[in-house]
C-alpha cells in the first residue's frame, strides 16, 4: 500500500487489509514516495478512523517506498495518479511494473480514480477515505482469497 507520505491513506489501506487477512498466509505493509514523515506513527486523524472500526494502526511508522519492496511483495496498490508515476519510475523492469497497481480499480476497473489525499481535509475526509479502502481491499481479499 503506497501513498505520499504514509501516514494517512496507505496505513489506513494496510490496517483495513491485514484485518481482513489471515496473518499467517499474507504480509501487508505501507510506504509513501517522499520521505516526510519516516519514522513516525500514522496521522492521528487516520488512527481515530481506524479505532473506530475496530482497527489499531497504532504499531505502524512511516517508512519510504524502495526498490527492494518489488521483490517483497506481489502486489503494490497505489493510492493515485501520482503515487503510480512515481513508483513505476522505480520499476527495473516490466515485471516490477505489472505489480503496481491503482487501489480503485479493484472497485471501478479501468476508471484509474485516486483515493484523495485527507491530510489538508476535516476528519470527514478521513472517513471517506476509510470507506473507499474498506470497499477496496474487500476484492482485495477476495482475489486473494478464492
Amino acid at each position: 500500500m503506497v501513498c505520499l507520505g504514509n501516514i494517512c491513506r496507505s496505513p489506513l489501506a494496510e490496517g483495513i487489509l491485514q484485518a481482513k487477512l489471515p496473518k499467517d498466509k499474507f504480509q501487508v505493509d505501507s510506504a509513501g514516495t517522499g520521505n516526510y514523515h519516516v519514522g513516525e506513527l500514522p496521522d492521528s486523524r487516520s488512527i481515530k478512523v481506524a479505532k473506530k472500526y475496530g482497527i489499531d494502526i497504532t504499531n505502524q511508522r512511516g517508512r519510504q517506498f524502495k526498490v527492494s519492496d518489488f521483490d517483497a511483495f506481489d502486489f503494490i496498490y497505489v493510492m493515485d495518479n501520482s503515487n503510480f508515476k512515481n513508483v513505476v519510475k522505480l520499476a527495473r523492469n516490466e515485471t516490477d511494473i505489472a505489480k503496481v497497481k491503482l487501489i480503485l480499480n479493484q472497485v471501478y476497473p479501468n476508471q484509474n480514480y485516486d483515493v484523495p489525499d485527507p491530510y489538508t481535509d476535516t476528519q470527514q475526509g478521513f472517513e471517506n477515505v476509510f470507506k473507499m479502502l474498506d470497499e477496496a481491499t474487500d476484492v482485495i481479499k477476495e482475489n486473494l482469497t478464492n
